[in-house]
């Protein structure tokens, strides 16, 4: 197998050859077929206080879908040619694709059974792979943490890789969805999405009475604004980290009742939920896809902000087509 390596702080991801993975009891071997590029993946590349989070040298890549080629003992209801998707959390034994044991930026890789979601018919590949986070995190924010219900009147705050899902997964369940976005392009999309209304700035909403306010930004200010803007009673979630500090208005907090939380991941049932809405045709992320050989490119490319949604890796010429795994072998 091949794969592209991590092994420390502002070294460049390097290919390298590996034997391949042997099935351990409880595992799978997976081939990959498609695997998401993240910027937590820039950050350990630019920050030295993500290092403890790994152990290297280790292949990168924690978005990761795949066809099962090797069942190991003690897995049920998981069978060789089995196409999953793969959630990077609450593994039993503790490691993580990506960071504690080789990630799907390699041509191959591994998983148990209690991280494996089977990906349905009408699901391609490199969606699965942007399931796997993007589409974890933010369903999870939003629904879990955000506990949102049919009919609420829910504020949404950036809409990049992980707002648009979030935002057109609380349209599917029956939410108002009102926006918060700068940039011209990004408003006309989250329109696009069915968002009720789109305004720069959050407090624009603050007579609206949201319910729920989900920050995929994570700004500072913009965690600020939504605390002061959502209503009495209301939550604000916090799941974007673009600044790690944020000053909160704690007289608007206490007097409003206001409960902040942060999000963080999801499992494996906030990946089956969105492969279930991506499988309907309702939820199609923006997803650009790049071949393996460009994964290095990529992550540059993540880096210097030029990349719209989510960027994906594909390892097959028909992972990146609109086409149900199992039409071609």
């Amino acid at each position: 197998m091949k794969g592209w390596e991590f092994t420390g702080t502002n070294i460049p991801l390097k290919i390298v050859e590996k034997p391949d993975p042997v099935a351990k009891p409880g595992y799978v071997v997976i081939k990959s077929l498609a695997g998401g590029l993240c910027h937590s993946d820039v950050s350990a590349l630019e920050h030295e206080s993500w290092m403890p989070m790994f152990k290297v040298p280790v292949i990168m890549g924690h978005e990761c879908c795949g066809r099962i080629v090797e069942v190991g003992e003690g897995v049920e209801g998981y069978k060789v040619g089995d196409i999953v998707a793969v959630c990077p959390m609450n593994a039993k034994d503790g490691t993580t694709p990506g960071y504690t044991r080789d990630g799907c930026y390699g041509t191959m890789t591994t998983a148990p059974v209690e991280q494996l979601v089977k990906v349905p018919e009408g699901v391609t590949p490199a969606q699965a792979a942007a399931s796997t986070d993007a589409g974890m995190t933010s369903r999870h924010a939003i629904v879990v943490n955000g506990g949102i219900k049919p009919g609420m009147k829910v504020g949404v705050i950036g809409i990049g890789g992980l707002g648009q899902i979030g935002m057109r997964v609380a349209v599917l369940k029956g939410c108002d969805v009102y926006v918060a976005t700068r940039k011209p392009e990004a408003q006309e999309l989250a329109r696009s999405l069915g968002a009720k209304d789109v305004k720069a700035n959050i407090k624009e909403f603050a007579d609206v009475g949201l319910d729920v306010i989900v920050d995929y930004a994570g700004g500072g200010v913009t965690t600020a604004d939504a605390v002061e803007t959502v209503k009495y009673g209301g939550r604000v979630v916090i799941v974007g980290m673009a600044k790690d500090f944020a000053e909160i208005n704690t007289m608007a907090m206490i007097t409003k009742h206001v409960t902040l939380v942060g999000s963080i991941g999801g499992d494996v049932d906030d990946i089956a939920d969105c492969l279930a809405l991506m499988a309907t045709g309702q939820l199609k992320p923006n997803i650009e896809t790049i071949r393996f050989e460009q994964i290095g490119e990529g992550i540059e490319r993540l880096a210097r902000g030029e990349v719209k949604g989510r960027l994906v890796a594909v390892y097959d010429d028909w992972c990146a087509e609109k086409k149900p795994p199992g039409l071609r072998k």
